[in-house]
Order: C-alpha cells, then sequence, then structure tokens
C-alpha cells in the first residue's frame, strides 16, 4: 500500500535552515508529481511545494509565502522527496506533510495519501 515517511522536523531559530525528508514506499514514485504541504492549528492544509514527476520533467512551483526560500527536490532511485528550508520565519512553524498528486504522470493540484507528518517550530 501507499506510504509516505516525513522526518527532519524540528526546531530551529528564526532565519535558520531545515531539511524535510519523505520516503516513498507501494508506488511507482517517479511516475508522480510530489507534494509538501502544511498546517498549523486551527487551520486547513496548506500547499507549500510540488515537483513534477520524472515524466514531466520535474518542474517544481512554490507558495508565494516561501519562493526564495525554499527548495524542493527528489531522488527517484531512493524514492525520496526533500524540502530545504532556509530564512525560515516563526509562520512557517507547522506539521509539514508530503503527499502525492491524484493521477500519474499529470500534475493535477491535487494531492492524497499524506503522510504522518514532521513538526517544524521556528522559534527563539
Amino acid at each position: 500500500q501507499v506510504q509516505l515517511v516525513e522526518s527532519g522536523g524540528g526546531l530551529v531559530q528564526p532565519g535558520g535552515s531545515l531539511t524535510l525528508s519523505c520516503a516513498a514506499s507501494g508506488f511507482i514514485f517517479s511516475h508522480f508529481s510530489m507534494y509538501w504541504v502544511r498546517q498549523t492549528p486551527g487551520k486547513g492544509l496548506e500547499w507549500v511545494s510540488v515537483i513534477d514527476s520524472e515524466e514531466e520533467g520535474e518542474n517544481t512551483r512554490y507558495a508565494d509565502s516561501v519562493k526564495g526560500r525554499f527548495t524542493i527536490s527528489r531522488d527517484n532511485a531512493k524514492k525520496i522527496v526533500s524540502l530545504k528550508m532556509s530564512s525560515l520565519k516563526p509562520e512557517d512553524t507547522a506539521t509539514y506533510y508530503c503527499a502525492r498528486d491524484v493521477y500519474r504522470y499529470q500534475y493535477s493540484g491535487r494531492y492524497e495519501d499524506q503522510g504522518q507528518g514532521t513538526q517544524v517550530t521556528v522559534s527563539s
């Protein structure tokens, strides 16, 4: 079955950096666009970034709130999608989840199967 396991979260000071990783299994990883989304208490899921499938050229997209500070990447051989976060702000504090697109070979903007999440706290 589809499994996504996030790791790498923690406590970091404002201006600091963290790299999140998501290990995938149970599906053909390279065929799917992969997402990072986040959730804060009392809010719904917020889309953060997406990287297209290998077949679509691995194009990347970012929410305006993280553009220029976060970088998404993928390693199809290891079935890992990563999110390098720098210049972190307190408002980046959230539980971060990875997820896959609902469709194979196609970026749809819709995602599913997010993992259990990893907590990122940005505070001095």
